[in-house]
C-alpha cells in the first residue's frame, strides 16, 4: 500500500483553493475548479469519502502539479 495521504473531495477542494483554484460550478457531486491561467479540474464530492490514489493523480496531472510540489 502507498503511504500517501488520503483526501475527500471537500479537501482536495480547500487546498485547490490555496493554489489559486476557483470553483466555477457545480453539477450534483462534482465540482469545477478553474485557474486564472487556464488549468482545470473537476473534484466528485460524496460525503467524507476519500479520492482514490488513481483519481488523486488525474487531479495532479490536470492542474500540472507533481505529487512532490502538492506536498
Amino acid at each position: 500500500m502507498s503511504n500517501q495521504k488520503a483526501y475527500s473531495g471537500k479537501e482536495m477542494i480547500s487546498l485547490l483553493k490555496k493554489y489559486g483554484f476557483e470553483e466555477i460550478r457545480i453539477k450534483g457531486s462534482h465540482h469545477y475548479m478553474k485557474h486564472q491561467d487556464g488549468r482545470a479540474t473537476v473534484i466528485p464530492v460524496h460525503s467524507n469519502e476519500d479520492l482514490g490514489i488513481g483519481l488523486f493523480m488525474k487531479i495532479l496531472k490536470d492542474i500540472e502539479i507533481s505529487k512532490d510540489e502538492f506536498h
